[in-house]
């Protein structure tokens, strides 16, 4: 039987009751994709660990990118050897043994033109040396392709120019749930975790160190202070704002740069890999991904000045974009209505404090400290989180002033990780309704047959282009913390960017699955409609507006 799980408004009480009773040894700041794993890593070496983030977890950055798990083959040109070496050990760890059911293979082609920058000689240096870094433990060795081959296997690629190319492998993943899973791992070792929990002050003790967080439960309004002997600033876009809650004077030590992909259909485009291309004005890299029957394009790179809360894709991104890809894969053709979703994200990049032009922006990590002893980490990359944790929690051990385990992250997989094998290449969207909740929930995908089992209708589909079934929806509230429309459909599942069902019948839908559990009304369930609506509509082509100015970041 499915295990019962206490009722969400209960469990939150809970959790908020902690927050105010406990003294912790590390209070996390953001529940993004390094927060969810520096709370699982302290709390595996027997640290008290609690994490709050101001929204919904992984709701920033960390559901936001590419989707990918690669040891970063483009960071070669530029030198970063140990970034990439570091990638490459984390992506084999991810796909082997972290986390197989949701980091899995996927082949790229990588087309050499005759006005690219990049000679095909050079491309195969390069990727000789990432299988090297990788210690030919990838799921391939990368194989060299005439043009020939290269038309063979992708026929819808542009062929006028081409020189040669590649196909290499690197890793597809679900970032979301990648991060609610490592979220929910470190819950049910004990971490207290609340989501809607927003720090809005930072408090010293009288040696000037910091010793409390006034937190504010943004679902009920109710403020109270949190105790911790260690503070780490996660909150990506964010982390500034939280360094001038410790000292309102901190210069600001982030670069943001938004990126901006597509999803469309497949078909529309024509790949049957993941393919390599060059911005149509500017040259940089970006990739166009197979997502099951469907394809995902991006990213660009703008810097972005304004409220990370507000940002969306403009207008020039779509174009850009569109235009892109259409030079790719001449016969694509895509056009505005033809995207059927559209989303944009902020990558918190470092810049150094005595110099913050444009070319100064590093794309790698950093660790630093204030006076008073906040922690905060900017940059980092889906890929290392579980590194970047590893070394942060090291630092979080220093300071606590007891005794704490070793680092257990590198061979203790996630709960639903137990007994899948290495990570093959993404199912298709044709499977049965059990390959796919096997796919996403993996070990954990007999608690939704279960549900199923008991009530047949959770078993029917929630909308009609889409497997998500409505058991996912009542399972996403009792065991995921799920607490708005948006959460669900926008993180637990997938529906909002895969779906071209209306919005406002999906959310009803939703809200109606879930309102008794939840204990909403008629007026809660309105609400919940008309937010998830608005929130659909600032992610649509046909709605973008620029939030912020922003310019083309240099390739």
């Amino acid at each position: 039987m499915l295990s019962q799980a206490a009722p969400p408004v209960l469990h939150r009480e809970a959790a908020w009751k902690r927050l105010g009773e406990e003294v912790f040894d590390v209070l996390v700041i953001g529940g993004g994709i390094n927060g969810a794993a520096i709370a699982r890593d302290a709390v595996l070496r027997g640290m008290s660990v609690a994490l709050v983030d101001t929204r919904d977890f992984a709701s920033g950055t960390s559901s936001k990118s590419s989707k990918l798990i690669h040891g970063g083959v483009r960071y070669l040109e530029y030198g970063e050897i140990g970034l990439v070496l570091e990638a490459c050990r984390e992506r084999d760890l991810l796909r082997t043994r972290l986390a197989p059911h949701l980091v899995r293979a996927q082949p790229f082609v990588f087309p050499i033109y005759d006005d690219d920058s990049l000679t095909l000689w050079r491309l195969r240096a390069g990727l000789l040396l990432y299988d090297i870094l990788a210690a030919f433990r990838n799921v391939e060795n990368h194989k060299i392709l005439s043009p020939a081959a290269v038309n063979e296997t992708e026929p819808a690629l542009l062929s006028q120019g081409l020189c040669g190319g590649a196909l290499y492998y690197d890793c597809w993943t679900d970032d979301a749930r990648l991060t609610l899973e490592t979220l929910l791992a470190a819950r049910t070792a004990g971490a207290a975790a609340l989501n809607y929990a927003s720090v809005v002050a930072l408090e010293k003790d009288s040696a000037g160190r910091l010793a409390t967080a006034h937190v504010t439960d943004m679902l009920s309004g109710a403020t109270q202070p949190v105790r911790a002997r260690c503070f780490v600033n996660v909150s990506g876009p964010w982390l500034d704002h939280i360094r001038r809650l410790d000292d309102a004077g901190a210069p600001p030590r982030l670069k943001l740069t938004k990126g901006v992909h597509i999803v469309v259909d497949r078909e529309k485009v024509g790949n049957r890999n993941a393919v390599v291309i060059r911005g149509a004005s500017d040259n940089r890299v970006m990739f166009v991904i197979p997502w099951q029957r469907q394809t995902l394009v991006g990213t660009t790179d703008t810097y972005f000045e304004g409220d990370p809360a507000t940002v969306r894709a403009d207008a020039d991104d779509i174009d850009y974009i569109l235009a892109t890809v259409n030079r790719a894969f001449p016969s694509a053709g895509l056009k505005s209505g033809d995207i059927i979703s559209a989303y944009a994200g902020l990558r918190p990049l470092v810049a150094p404090e005595d110099e913050l032009d444009e070319s100064a922006v590093s794309r790698d990590d950093q660790i630093f400290e204030s006076p008073a002893g906040l922690l905060s980490l900017g940059g980092g990359k889906l890929t290392t989180h579980r590194h970047v944790a590893e070394r942060m929690v090291n630092r979080v051990s220093h300071r606590i002033g007891r005794r704490v385990g070793r680092c257990r992250t590198r061979t203790v997989p996630l709960p639903a990780a137990s007994g899948c094998p290495p990570g093959g290449v993404l199912y298709d969207d044709h499977s049965s309704t059990e390959e796919h909740v096997r796919a996403r929930y993996g070990a954990l995908g007999h608690e939704l047959s279960t549900m199923v089992g008991e009530d047949e209708s959770l078993g029917l589909r929630l909308v009609d282009d889409r497997p998500d079934i409505k058991a996912e929806v009542v399972y996403a509230v009792d065991h995921e913390m799920a607490v708005t429309v948006d959460d669900i459909l926008s993180r637990r599942l997938q529906v909002a960017l895969r779906s071209r069902a209306l919005p406002e019948r999906v959310a009803r839908d939703t809200a109606s699955l879930v309102a008794d559990h939840l204990k909403w009304g008629e007026e809660d369930v309105e609400s919940q409609v008309s937010d998830y609506v608005d929130s659909v509509g600032g992610t649509a082509a046909k709605q973008a507006g620029a939030a912020g100015r922003t310019s083309r970041v240099k390739s």
